[in-house]
């Protein structure tokens, strides 16, 4: 990210919080996209920790993509803390840094 050495002297901590806010739904969609049947989202969402009744109920909604990925379940199962494993770097901890650094 070596747009944020670039404009690290303005002050876009909003930007950068809303462009991870946005980020993080799409991937949130991504990752459900990718779950394409009904067993494979039942699957996934009680590995992650979901009872299985309320894992049967989303995983068969049909609620679009981009809809689901900002429902409370997904944001739940698939947390921030669960991304950031997954490898996601946060842009708002990048300017963070760079910011303090100076």
């Amino acid at each position: 990210m070596e747009w944020i050495n670039y404009y690290g002297i303005a002050n876009m901590k909003k930007v950068a919080e809303n462009l991870d806010g946005w980020l993080r739904r799409r991937i949130r969609m991504c990752i459900w996209k990718g779950w394409k049947k009904i067993k494979t989202r039942h699957e996934n969402l009680v590995k992650l920790g979901l009872n299985t009744y309320k894992a049967w109920e989303y995983a068969n909604t049909r609620k679009g993509y981009w809809r689901i990925s900002n429902s409370p379940i997904l944001s739940r199962t698939l947390t921030n803390k669960h991304l950031k494993e997954m490898g996601l770097t946060l842009i708002l901890e990048t300017y963070n840094l760079k910011h303090q650094l100076g």
